[in-house]
Formats: structure tokens, C-alpha cells, sequence
């Protein structure tokens, strides 16, 4: 039985309700052992599902599976393609694959990724329809030298995206990562093709953390928050997973056009308003050492300003994390 019977099964226990077994296998047209085997699957996607005698099955807190018309709606100033798949390895990973082919402004997005990568190879857990999985292509003619403090300007998109929505106290940390209070709410990953003194292809990865389900959270090694707790925490409406992804293209697919004239300078006020650990204590670890200082802002390229003893000293990202001083 092909994984469209799977699909089709999760777009009828989306509601939140239950759902009798009789009742799943005559909407589906397929026998009830048939829609057990199915229900056997949706754990492996990392998908919760309740079980209750006399009611049937369901999806605690019910599921809003990707809809392109519904993601378009949100980003009515953006027309290039968009392309929607259930599983696979990475959306990252497949814009990468077919990047001289792809218009630029392209767009994939993911149910779940069973290779979800974040920075220095870190794994990045990525269930069923649970959270954000987004990457988007550009094209640049002028080399990776344009791109110097690009991933600084994505995460103030997802930043400016998340206030749009009502939310508060979202803070930048340097490079890559979104925190909310402390915790690890979403990501950016950064990769490029081409020639990197010439025409080249960048493909801007995003994943954001929107319902964790509890199965998946006890493998997380770091403090972290999702959008549906931080929700809870500001008293503020769910949100639509398909109202921020189109949210997000929208600004990002601007961002990306203007970062090609400008750069990082028209960005960099934006960044440091929202910084995390901004004249505080804190060390740098690199791959041979670590490097303690004031983290003191960022300088006009996006590189990382450490007040030391022996002055101010500039760090560019790559294989280095920051956290504060112990």
C-alpha cells in the first residue's frame, strides 16, 4: 500500500477528534487490519496518536498539514515556485540538488526531514508535521564576498515574522540561532553552490520549533521552547504553521533582493536591538581555543566584536558557538 493511503489517513485524523477504526477504513475504502498497519506508521514520523476504547484514534491538538493556496495567501508579493514534500532526507539538501535548475526565490518545504542538519552537524530534530522546515534558493552573480552577515539578516526576518505575530522577547544569538527566554525556539543554516567568485547559488534553511511532540523533545540536548508554549506563555492565538511559513517567504524573498545592493549594514541595527548576551561576559569557543570577552556588537560584515584585555578582537562564524561566561 502506497504512503498516499498514510497521507490520506493523517488529512482525516488532522481534526483533533477521534476517529472509530470502522470509520477510518470506510473513508479510506481500505479494510480495518489495513488501517492498523497504518496507524502502526505514524510513529515512526514521530506523529502522537491517542488511543481510546469506545472513541477510536486521534491526534492530540490535531495537525495543520502544508497548503500551498493557504501559504500563498500570506505571501501575496512572492510568485516563484514552491515545492511541498511529505519526507525526505532535507529541504536544504534537495534546493543544493537541483540549484542550476531552480528559479531563483524557489522554495521547498517539508512534513518532516529524517536528515534535518544544523550547524557543525548537529542533528535537528525534525517530526511530522510538527514544526518549520523551509529553505529557500537565491541567486547571487557577484560571489560569497556579497553574502558576509547574511545569516544575521535571515534571523532578523524570522524574528520581525514572529513579532508580526504578536510575539515578544525573541533574541538574536550569534550566528544562527532564535531564543525566547534562554531556550533554542529556531535555527538558520546556510549553504552555497556555484563558483564563489561568480554566479552562485545560496540556499537560506530555516527551521522553526512550532508544536514539539513530547516523544521527540526527551532527545533534545539543549534547553528549548516551541511556538505553541511560548503561545501559552504570552497568552497569545495558536499559530498557523501555513500563515508563518507565507509570513516568512514573504520577508525573506525581500531581504534576499535588497541584500544583493545593500548588505549587512542596513540589517545590523535591527540585529543588535534583538541580540542575546549584548554587553555581557561571555566566551567564544573556536576550534582550537576559547576566547573570553564583553560581546560588544557586531561590526558592518556581521562579524562578532569581543571586548578583551587586548582590545577589541572580531570573529567571523563557521566552527565557533558562543554562550555566556560561567
Amino acid at each position: 500500500m502506497s504512503d498516499s493511503v498514510l497521507m490520506q489517513l493523517l488529512a482525516v485524523l488532522a481534526d483533533g477528534k477521534y476517529h472509530s477504526g470502522q470509520e477510518l477504513g470506510e473513508r479510506l475504502s481500505i479494510s480495518r487490519a489495513a488501517v492498523w498497519k497504518q496507524l502502526n506508521k505514524l510513529p515512526e514520523l514521530g506523529v502522537t496518536l491517542e488511543k481510546s476504547r469506545g472513541q477510536g484514534y486521534c491526534l492530540p491538538g490535531g495537525l495543520e498539514v502544508l497548503d500551498e493556496s493557504s501559504i500563498r495567501r500570506a505571501a501575496p508579493t512572492w510568485g516563484a515556485p514552491l515545492i511541498i514534500e511529505q519526507v525526505i532526507p532535507s529541504t536544504n539538501a534537495l534546493l543544493l540538488a537541483g540549484a542550476a535548475e531552480f528559479k531563483s526565490g524557489t522554495v521547498c518545504l517539508a512534513e518532516r526531514q529524517s536528515g534535518g542538519r544544523g550547524r557543525r552537524g548537529r542533528v535537528w530534530q525534525s517530526p511530522f508535521g510538527s514544526n518549520l522546515y523551509l529553505s529557500m534558493l537565491w541567486q547571487y552573480e557577484d560571489g560569497a564576498s556579497v553574502l558576509e552577515g547574511l545569516s544575521l539578516a535571515v534571523g532578523v526576518c524570522i524574528a520581525e515574522a514572529l513579532e508580526g505575530l504578536g510575539f515578544s522577547g525573541i533574541a538574536l544569538k550569534w550566528p544562527n540561532d532564535l531564543l525566547a527566554d534562554g531556550r533554542k525556539l529556531a535555527g538558520v543554516l546556510l549553504e552555497m553552490t556555484g563558483d564563489p567568485s561568480g554566479l552562485c547559488q545560496v540556499v537560506v534553511g530555516v527551521g522553526i520549533n512550532l508544536q514539539m511532540p513530547a516523544a521527540v523533545a526527551k532527545d533534545i540536548d539543549q534547553p528549548w521552547v516551541d511556538l505553541a508554549t511560548l503561545a501559552r506563555e504570552q497568552r497569545l492565538p495558536r499559530v498557523s504553521r501555513n500563515e508563518l511559513a507565507g509570513r516568512l517567504i514573504a520577508r525573506l524573498a525581500q531581504m534576499l533582493q535588497e541584500f544583493n545592493r545593500e548588505g549587512f549594514s542596513s540589517w545590523r541595527s535591527r540585529w543588535q536591538d534583538r541580540a542575546a548576551y549584548i554587553g555581557q561576559q561571555v566566551d567564544l569557543q573556536t576550534v582550537s581555543r576559547v576566547q573570553s570577552g564583553r560581546f560588544v556588537g557586531v561590526e558592518a560584515s556581521g562579524a562578532l566584536m569581543l571586548e578583551t584585555d587586548a582590545g577589541v578582537k572580531s570573529f567571523y562564524g563557521g566552527e565557533v558557538s558562543l554562550r555566556l561566561s560561567s
